[in-house]
């Protein structure tokens, strides 16, 4: 099968949902798939307002059509909303070839935070866009809950994973830092509600890994917080493996790699009682969630490593990548169901 994937989000960017992309397209082509990559890296681009580091496509319907008529996929996949998204949607709607969509970033709730955008006018338009799709993949339970909620359709689960063989228990980094050390890892930005985070009355040290457009006001705001930047490899794990306890503030994120990364590394997760920390902790025992932030975090600190890592260990790219492949060949035959919604 030669897989078309079309994703705004693709390297050089870090990020969740360009480590799923692209962990997956490795695994379809080591089961003898063809993945070709339609990224904003194909084009003239632009930064994203806010948001330098992401890169806006210059596209056309016509250039982005010519790529996909090159291109013969068998399966076609569009991952974003954004300009390529939107252009590819158009030529392939206009060609008759069937696709399928993923939902992965909650942008009515980004939109809101930043810019004040009801809610649902941006869940009008994504539901919109999402309904020319034979399905729209989405990765947790409540997840579904809250897009059909809004009126989405044809919704068929992918579950994530997390590379357990690189995320494992290893020396950590000398940080030289006061225990319990808290960390967070991620985007540092207004919508992962990281003062939450750092606001919270607890002991010990609070490290930050990552970088956004938060960083420096943060930095200046917080000067006991430390702030490491941005870490790839087994330096990012090191960092993990120094902490005591993963702390994930963020509320609109739909689900967090970074949770379980953490839980592969032994590393409990505190986080709010929302979508994404409920169905990653879920009733597991590898973290605890709480409205009150800093009574997560005192509750999570001291659990067991190994608990924090069984869980991560039933999370495998290997079933993901069986699950997307299963969606592709249910949209390209319409009698074929997809894996079903809820297995893992």
């Amino acid at each position: 099968m030669r897989l078309l994937l079309i994703s705004d989000a693709w390297f050089p960017q870090v990020n969740g949902v360009v480590r799923a992309l692209s962990t997956v397209c490795g695994h379809l082509e080591e089961r003898g798939h063809e993945a070709i990559v339609l990224g904003p890296d194909r084009f003239r681009n632009v930064p994203a307002p806010t948001y330098p580091e992401i890169r806006l496509a210059l596209a056309t319907p016509r250039s982005v059509g010519r790529i996909i008529d090159e291109t013969d996929p068998d399966a076609v996949h569009i991952a974003t909303e954004g300009p390529l998204g939107l252009n590819a949607r158009y030529c392939l709607k206009r060609r008759g070839i069937p696709f399928t969509t993923s939902f992965h970033t909650l942008f009515p709730q980004y939109l809101e935070l930043r810019f004040h955008i009801p809610a649902r006018w941006t869940f009008a338009g994504l539901r919109r866009f999402h309904a020319g799709a034979a399905v729209t993949m989405y990765n947790t339970p409540s997840m579904r809950e809250m897009l059909e909620a809004h009126g989405f359709r044809n919704l068929v689960q992918w579950i994530r994973g997390v590379d357990t063989n690189l995320f494992r228990p290893i020396p950590p980094v000398d940080l030289d830092l006061p225990r319990p050390i808290q960390i967070y890892v991620g985007r540092i930005a207004v919508e992962k509600s990281i003062e939450d985070f750092l606001q919270a009355d607890t002991p010990g040290s609070k490290l930050l890994v990552g970088d956004g457009p938060q960083r420096e006001e943060l930095e200046a705001k917080y000067p006991d917080a430390c702030f490491v930047g941005v870490k790839q490899g087994d330096e990012l794990v090191a960092h993990y493996c120094a902490a005591d306890v993963f702390v994930f503030p963020s509320r609109t994120d739909t689900l967090g790699l970074v949770n379980l990364e953490a839980m592969a590394c032994g590393i409990p997760v505190a986080a709010y009682p929302v979508q994404g920390p409920k169905d990653v902790v879920a009733d597991s025992g590898a973290g605890v969630l709480d409205e009150d932030l800093a009574v997560a975090i005192r509750a999570a600190i001291g659990i067991d490593p190994d608990i924090c890592r069984r869980r991560a260990l039933q999370h495998t790219w290997e079933n993901s990548a069986s699950q997307f492949e299963a969606n592709l060949v249910s949209a390209r035959e319409p009698g074929r169901k997809a894996v079903p919604a809820g297995s893992e």
